[in-house]
């Protein structure tokens, strides 16, 4: 009777829980925070956050956006994945104060339902080269004619004045205000907070791939979606303080190997520090002229150990490692927000000039030192006679015993006298009381 019992209770049990699951299916929202430059590791999140609603069965994903733009190639990458997502995404730009600026107004208006929270602003997505500089008449015409066709076919749901003030922020650089864009159709609601954002929502009809779906908003609870530490380090290793940093750091490691081989630390710390400053120069717009100008600094570093030129050549290092630095991050043209910070080039620069002035001071301090190794390291010493030199006899001196005679003009010198040794000859010491 038991064995009977058991299963039926068992199916008894998983028939009751059916109605619980059915209900959790689709009762949550992912929440996303995209707040800086658009790069690879927003990419990665953005994907990844989009896979796991759909995993989840979540009815939306809502990514709150504040950024001054970014890489073109990220941000169209970005744009494929919110198109092809299965569960609807909405772009919020926010907090009060935030701006979703250049490809940050693609990211916005590719979303299945866009919002803005009040006092925020949107546009100027005028294209720039991939050294962040202004492009030719020939390039910059054929950028924007793509752009502009990319927006259209985003906004063209959102009627005709939408369509012309998305082209307007490519084609003349245009910026909106958040009542302006909802005024002109570009976005969908002005919305205070997410509670806001979900209670506008409710009810409200997006077009996905398969189709027109209604959103069902009322009672969603928010599950916040956190950057993995994989997405975050890829994240700070586009920020061009951090990578001019590790740039100075690196190089220097490894001139230090260089120069005292046989160790394998200072030569690691150098190998990983460029490793990773080079993944983020190849993510920023850069002049890579600059590196020159690094690489010529360094030189004159090692140089100046080496020639009489007394730290002439360690203050021309200096100089060249600030102009490197700058040509290299603050090439004209280059958006303020992947700029390298003017002081904290300065402040490094001259600390590395200091450090290596104080190798220099070493060495020419080892240069000018006297011998004290060897026959000629012991004149100047002091010792203590072991017996009366009637001219010679026996000293004591750096611990060892020696065979001395008394120096010209010296007066005679008695057992347990002090003696000065003036000169080495041969085998024998030439002393003098002290």
């Amino acid at each position: 009777m038991k064995t009977i019992r058991l299963p039926i209770l068992l199916l008894v049990a998983t028939l009751l829980l059916l109605p619980l699951q059915a209900g959790a299916a689709g009762t949550e929202a992912f929440v996303l925070t995209i707040d800086g430059p658009i790069t690879p590791a927003m990419q990665e999140y953005l994907a990844r956050g989009i896979k796991l609603a759909d995993q989840q069965d979540a009815e939306l994903v809502i990514v709150q956006l504040n950024t001054p733009g970014g890489s073109v190639e990220t941000t169209i990458q970005m744009v494929q994945d919110i198109r092809a997502s299965r569960v609807p995404v909405v772009v919020y730009v926010t907090p009060r104060g935030a701006w979703a600026a250049s490809a940050g107004t693609i990211i916005t208006l590719a979303g299945h339902a866009a919002a803005m929270a009040p006092e925020t602003t949107i546009g100027a997505a005028s294209p720039v080269s991939s050294e962040g500089q202004d492009l030719t008449e020939t390039m910059e015409t054929k950028a924007k004619e793509i752009m502009k066709a990319t927006v259209r076919a985003l906004t063209e749901r959102r009627g005709e004045e939408a369509v012309t003030l998305a082209e307007e922020t490519i084609e003349v650089a245009r910026a909106v205000s958040s009542s302006e864009a909802l005024q002109a159709g570009l976005i969908d609601f002005i919305a205070n907070d997410l509670d806001d954002l979900l209670a506008k929502l409710d009810g409200f009809t997006v077009q996905m791939t398969d189709g027109e779906r209604t959103l069902e908003t009322t009672g969603l609870s928010l599950e916040e979606v956190d950057m993995r530490l994989i997405e975050e380090l890829l994240l700070m290793l586009t920020n061009p303080n951090v990578i001019f940093i590790l740039l100075s750091i690196g190089v220097q490691a490894i001139l230090i190997e260089i120069s005292s081989p046989g160790g394998w630390v200072a030569g690691f710390i150098g190998v990983v520090c460029l490793a990773l400053a080079a993944y983020g120069l190849g993510v920023l717009p850069v002049n890579w002229f600059g590196i020159v100008f690094i690489i010529v600094a360094f030189v004159l570093f090692i140089l100046d150990i080496k020639a009489p030129t007394h730290g002439g050549l360690t203050a021309a290092g200096v100089g060249a490692f600030i102009v490197g630095a700058l040509v290299l991050f603050n090439s004209p043209g280059t958006p303020q927000f992947q700029r390298v910070s003017i002081p904290l080039v300065i402040v490094v620069g001259v600390s590395i000039g200091l450090i290596f002035a104080v190798i220099l001071a070493i060495a020419l301090r080892a240069l000018r030192a006297p011998i004290r190794t060897g026959q000629e390291g012991m004149r100047g010493m002091t010792g203590t006679a072991l017996t009366d030199l009637a001219p010679s006899g026996q000293v004591q001196a750096a611990s060892e015993l020696w065979t001395a005679e008394l120096a010209d003009g010296s007066p005679p010198v008695k057992k347990g006298d002090k003696v000065l040794v003036v000169k080495v000859d041969g085998l024998r010491l030439k002393v003098k009381k002290i």
